[in-house]
């Protein structure tokens, strides 16, 4: 049956899965266990390319044992608003970064985007977010700067003329964008290409088809992000 910690020999046979290329679904599916696990073990401890059983094992031990005597003080654990369970919460939030992780964001740069997304006001400051992670400012400071150049959160001032960093659906509409944005870039690098390799050549005819493809992408992501963007602002539910 799934559920409860990981064993030593789970470990060991993720450790194989990972070498012989498997997806963390089938490793899951040979294990019992949901895929989030799989995802999350390996992301946490190294990566795919990095994960060893041993020295994973020995990792969750060392959280364990640091996180016991905090339970019992931790603000962590201190009641939720809504009603929330706090461990739940701490759990969905480390699930969380661990799928943004494995969409490409380094690991504080997902730790800090998961506190954004998780807090009911959709914003915070810099020192509420070093004081949720319990880290230093600067490594703050690393994160936000990567996470606006992506235009996946947005400063905002607040009464008290301080930055708030802030995430809400217009920011996803604004990444996706941006993204169309940079394959526009590449469209015409590629079709810059063409004229210099020649017509007909086959290099050129190569990068000829990587830009028909980007191309007809990026309309089909600009037209999906426009359609979706209307959607949910006619959404009753987000006027409320």
């Amino acid at each position: 049956m799934p559920g409860g910690r990981l064993t030593q020999q789970e470990r060991q046979q993720i450790a194989l899965g990972v070498a012989d290329s498997l997806a963390y679904a089938e490793i899951a599916r040979r294990l019992d266990r949901p895929t989030s696990t799989i995802t999350r073990e390996v992301m946490r401890n190294g990566g795919p390319t990095a994960y060893r059983a041993d020295l994973a094992h020995r990792a969750t031990e060392r959280r364990a044992r640091r996180r016991r005597p905090a339970a019992s003080r931790g603000p962590r654990s201190a009641p939720q608003s809504n009603g929330r369970d706090a461990e739940a919460v701490a759990e969905y939030e480390e699930t969380l970064t661990t799928v943004l992780m494995a969409s490409g964001l380094p690991k504080m740069t997902a730790r800090v985007l998961t506190c954004l997304f998780t807090t009911d006001a959709g914003s915070l400051s810099a020192s509420q977010l070093a004081q949720h992670l319990q880290v230093s400012p600067a490594s703050i400071s690393k994160a936000i700067a990567f996470l606006e150049s992506q235009s996946l959160v947005r400063r905002e001032r607040d009464e008290r003329r301080r930055d708030r960093y802030v995430v809400d659906d217009e920011l996803f509409y604004q990444a996706t964008i941006a993204g169309a944005r940079s394959n526009d870039r590449l469209v015409q690098t590629a079709r810059q290409g063409v004229a210099i390799l020649g017509p007909h050549t086959p290099a050129a005819n190569r990068l000829e088809n990587i830009a028909r493809f980007l191309d007809f992408i990026s309309e089909a992501i600009t037209r999906a992000a426009e359609q979706a963007r209307e959607v949910l602002h006619a959404n009753p539910s987000s006027q409320s």
